[in-house]
């Protein structure tokens, strides 16, 4: 991506002329009611979205993302997710969370590094739906 004419940077472009782009990491978590595929893979879409949006992020900005899933989870890998949204182009590996005593159970957790001008503080991490407890710190 080049910019648009006027020399504004579009969403995505970290060859903008003073646009100070550096990597960044977002944190996010979210639980299931129930381990089917497509329960899986949409409740793994919607954080995702959620994501990219709240750090105003392009697929394109999307350099890698890794997912775990407690093993109650295991009707399909969560980066399916994301293959299904078009980011085939990106990396992306699964694993599984370690097995505590006391673990939020059914829930699909994700680390994404992108291209941001965010500052680190700036940075949206998202906890949706029962991992929202995880992170009562967050809005």
């Amino acid at each position: 991506m080049t910019g648009r004419p006027n020399g504004d940077a579009e969403p995505g472009d970290v060859s903008a002329p003073g646009r100070a782009v550096m990597v960044r990491a977002a944190r996010g978590a979210i639980t299931v009611d129930l381990d089917e595929r497509g329960v899986v893979l949409d409740a793994t879409e919607r954080l995702l979205r959620e994501i990219l949006g709240r750090n105003d992020a392009e697929p394109d900005d999307v350099i890698s993302i890794l997912f775990t899933a407690t093993d109650d989870v295991r009707s399909v890998f969560p980066a399916e997710a994301a293959r299904r949204m078009g980011l085939s182009a990106v990396p992306l590996m699964c694993a599984r969370e370690l097995d505590v005593d006391g673990a939020l159970p059914a829930c699909i957790r994700v680390l994404v590094h992108f291209h941001s001008a965010r500052s680190p503080g700036d940075v949206a991490h998202v906890y949706l739906e029962g991992a929202r407890g995880l992170r009562d710190d967050l809005d």
